[in-house]
C-alpha cells in the first residue's frame, strides 16, 4: 500500500471513529486531528459542460462522451499552466484546486476562450460550452483525487447549477483576495446557496 493509500485509509478510519464516538469532546478531538492532518486553504474551481441532456437525447451518449473527452484533454494542460491541479474528472465536470483565486479565474477565462476558438472549426453539435464556479476556503484533502468542504459545495453549485454557458461565477470571499493591481471586471449579484444569501461575481472577458 502506497503512502497516499495509507493516508486515504487513515482519513476514512478517522471519520468512522468520529461517527462512533459517543462523547462530544472526543468528536471534537478527532475533528481537530482531521483538520490538522488533512486541512488546507485552497481555491476550488468546478467546470461543467452545458447541454448534457439535450445532446445525449439528440445525438446519443457516444457523441457526448467524445466531447467530454475533448474537454478533459483541453482542460488539464490549461489548468496546470496556471499552477492548478486537476483533482478529478467526473462525468462532464472537472474539479480543480489552486493556491489563489486569481490563478483559478485566469484558468477559467483561458478555458472558455480555448473552447470558443475550437468551436469555430467544429459543427454546432460538437461545440463545447463551459460554466465555471470558483470559491476559496478551508477544505479537507485526504489524497490527490478528492477533496471536501464548503468551497467545493459552493463552486459546484455555481458551476453546475447556476452558471450559464460561458459564465465564470466567483464567490465574494474569493474575489476579495484578487490582487487590486490586476483586477477583473465583473458584475455582482446575490444568490441563495444552502438557504443563505451569497454575493457572487460574474467575470467579464472578451469573447468573439
Amino acid at each position: 500500500m502506497s503512502d497516499q493509500d495509507k493516508d486515504v485509509k487513515n482519513f476514512h478510519d478517522m471519520l468512522l471513529s468520529y461517527s462512533q464516538e459517543m462523547k462530544a469532546g472526543g468528536r471534537s478531538k478527532i475533528e481537530s486531528q482531521l483538520w490538522d492532518k488533512y486541512g488546507a486553504t485552497v481555491t476550488i474551481m468546478v467546470v461543467d459542460m452545458s447541454g448534457f441532456t439535450r445532446l445525449s437525447r439528440e445525438h446519443g451518449i457516444v457523441h457526448y462522451l467524445s466531447m467530454v473527452r475533448r474537454m478533459q484533454l483541453t482542460s488539464r494542460p490549461i489548468i496546470e499552466s496556471y499552477q492548478g491541479r486537476v483533482v478529478r474528472f467526473e462525468a462532464d465536470n472537472a474539479y480543480a484546486c489552486f493556491a489563489h483565486p486569481e490563478d483559478a479565474i485566469r484558468a477559467a477565462v483561458s478555458l472558455n476562450l480555448a473552447m470558443d476558438a475550437a468551436n469555430i472549426v467544429t459543427p454546432d453539435e460538437l461545440d463545447i460550452r463551459l460554466s465555471c464556479g470558483i470559491d476559496h476556503g478551508e477544505c479537507l484533502i485526504p489524497g490527490d483525487d478528492d477533496f471536501f468542504g464548503t468551497p467545493v459545495n459552493n463552486a459546484s453549485k455555481l458551476g453546475e447549477d447556476l452558471g450559464e454557458p460561458g459564465q465564470i461565477l466567483v464567490t465574494d470571499s474569493a474575489m476579495s483576495l484578487v490582487n487590486e493591481v490586476t483586477p477583473f471586471d465583473s458584475d455582482s449579484w446575490t444568490v441563495e446557496i444552502g438557504g443563505e444569501p451569497m454575493i457572487v461575481h460574474t467575470i467579464k472577458y472578451y469573447r468573439e
